[in-house]
């Protein structure tokens, strides 16, 4: 392990948290709000980094377990240590409270422990939307896409903290690929905040909930989400960017390119779309009776289609009250998850996609045991070695997503709760079912659920492995 270039990252990512704190305290500053609970943060980051940042290592490799440990690790401190103004601030007295606050938003779940959001400070309601807009492409991602390369090897941070099964490079440079995908998703928040603001919401709530929704996060400043602004345009603007920000992030690319056949013959893409349409299509004609307008139902329902399937977790309707069918349907779409390569969390769809066509290869198999059959996605063969962490993959979310379930039922809270609140963290969709509604919070439960579920949503995130490597003495204990 190069420990030296392990907390040389880790200066850095606290050195851009704390420059990513002075716009909080500049909307604190022009609401007359106090600044000292993020200039007292800042502070801290700031002693914490220098020793680590002050001077580069003469050994700057980065190896995939010095990738994993960085990502890991930045993940947790940036967590720890992003709790404090919500502390300082006496917005959440508790510091678990605001530290699974603060997991929730950098890790883009959007799970809230608040029951009225309405009442906080401005400058804290900004950092709280703004720790989604960092968590959804990943801090590292924006660390190599400001700093100089160095080398190479910086592509084990991307692999480490990018979604999906595999992780390519753009171009060539690791720097430019980095730069095209953080140009990519400011143009769309930029974008999807002048649509907004078209509409008559206000700045402050447009940005909000434009990092929001980049971050696929779903922390709303309104206590009704946004229902509260009863605008059915802003509504369709949300919706359609929740959509767009769960496309995988390298097929806009290609569109940049002009490549669009290569676009279209996505078959995540296309699987994607059809089911958007479908289970849309499927719950406006099953909720369409108890909706004042066939419109209102399609919207309604276009929503909360797009809202869990990004896992973004905003809400305009109680899907609670809705029919059986309807409910079964978005309980599928969390589970999946939307896009590889996007913002989005869950299992992604190209590992369903993946998983599917693996099943049907080896039932074919048993039927013909001499058949050489390949599973292909895009019209490429995916390597056994995909196939095999794919289905390892599945195994150990299907461990947690069990574990986790059972340890919280020691707190005597309802089975259906406890899956859920599990799924949603694992996920990284924030509502769930039943206590955890989209009108519910996660107050009530225990100190301990809630560090446990920071920890879950963490894992989530970063798609279980980094944190599960860092924990093998023998990535610690060997040079390499």
């Amino acid at each position: 392990m190069n420990y030296r270039m392990l907390g040389y990252l880790l200066g850095i990512i606290m050195l851009i948290e704390a420059a990513l704190l002075t716009l909080p305290a500049a909307v604190a500053l022009v609401c007359r709000e106090p600044i000292y609970p993020f200039l007292l943060t800042m502070g801290i980051l700031i002693a914490l980094a220098f020793p680590l940042a002050r001077k580069k290592p003469k050994d700057r490799r980065i190896y995939p377990k010095e990738g994993f440990a960085a990502v890991a690790s930045a993940w947790l401190f940036m967590s720890l240590l992003g709790a404090l103004p919500f502390v300082f601030s006496g917005a959440i007295p508790s510091y678990i409270d605001a530290l699974f606050e603060t997991a929730s938003g950098f890790t883009t779940t959007g799970a809230t422990i608040l029951t009225d959001i309405e009442s906080l400070p401005k400058g804290i309601l900004f950092w709280r939307s703004l720790t989604h807009w960092i968590g959804g492409m990943g801090v590292l991602v924006f660390m190599l896409a400001i700093m100089p390369s160095e080398g190479g090897e910086s592509m084990h941070l991307l692999r480490a903290e990018v979604t999906g099964p595999t992780k390519d490079k753009l171009v060539p440079k690791m720097r430019q690929s980095a730069m095209i995908l953080y140009g990519i998703y400011v143009f769309l928040t930029v974008l999807e905040t002048v649509l907004l603001l078209c509409t008559g919401m206000p700045l402050f709530d447009a940005v909000t909930n434009a990092f929001s929704t980049a971050g696929t996060g779903g922390f709303s400043v309104k206590n009704a989400s946004i229902a509260a602004y009863a605008s059915p345009a802003a509504e369709w603007i949300i919706a359609v960017f929740m959509l767009l920000f769960g496309v995988n992030f390298n097929l806009y690319f290609l569109i940049l390119l002009r490549r669009f056949g290569k676009v279209f013959r996505n078959e995540e893409l296309r699987t994607y779309l059809l089911l958007t349409l479908g289970v849309t299509a499927v719950i406006t004609l099953n909720t369409v009776k108890s909706a004042e307008s066939v419109g209102d139902a399609v919207r309604a329902a276009f929503f909360q289609v797009t809202s869990i399937f990004s896992t973004t977790g905003f809400a305009t309707v109680d899907y609670e009250v809705w029919p059986m069918l309807s409910q079964s349907l978005l309980w599928l779409l969390l589970l999946f998850g939307a896009c590889a390569g996007s913002t989005t969390g869950g299992l992604k769809l190209s590992r369903v996609l993946i998983l599917v066509k693996n099943n049907f290869r080896e039932l074919r198999h048993l039927l013909h045991p001499r058949s050489v059959n390949v599973v292909r996605i895009n019209g490429e063969a995916i390597p056994e070695s995909t196939l095999r962490s794919v289905t390892n993959y599945l195994a150990i979310y299907l461990s947690i997503l069990t574990a986790s379930t059972v340890l919280l039922s020691i707190g005597e809270t309802p089975l259906l709760t406890n899956l859920t609140a599990t799924m949603t963290c694992l996920n990284n969709v924030g509502p769930g079912f039943e206590l955890i509604g989209p009108s519910e919070s996660f107050a009530f439960f225990a100190p301990l659920a809630k560090l446990w579920l920071t920890l879950v949503m963490i894992v989530g995130r970063l798609e279980i492995m980094p944190l599960l490597i860092i924990l093998s003495p023998s990535v610690w204990r060997r040079r390499r």
